[in-house]
């Protein structure tokens, strides 16, 4: 799999944990919802700006999501990013 699918899976988990909406999350980052549901499906992969605008409204800090993105894949065994 490639990184951006594990950043979709990674999102979609915050996301939820928040109990928050696609439509929410994308209103309130300034994003579209059609493209965090890209981003969740791995589809699209975010620019750092998308990043720290999707941190700042689930009330992480960016380096924490990378942090939990990077655990992801070594618990996956992930060593070549695509």
């Amino acid at each position: 799999m490639e990184i951006k699918v594990y950043f979709g899976m990674l999102l979609k988990r915050k996301r939820k944990e928040k109990r928050l909406s696609q439509q929410y999350l994308a209103n309130k980052s300034g994003l579209n919802r059609t493209y965090i549901s890209l981003m969740e499906r791995g589809l699209k992969a975010p620019s750092l700006t998308t990043i720290f605008k999707l941190s700042s409204t689930l009330e992480i800090d960016a380096s924490t999501l990378i942090k939990e993105l990077e655990r992801d894949l070594e618990i996956n065994n992930v060593k070549h990013l695509d």
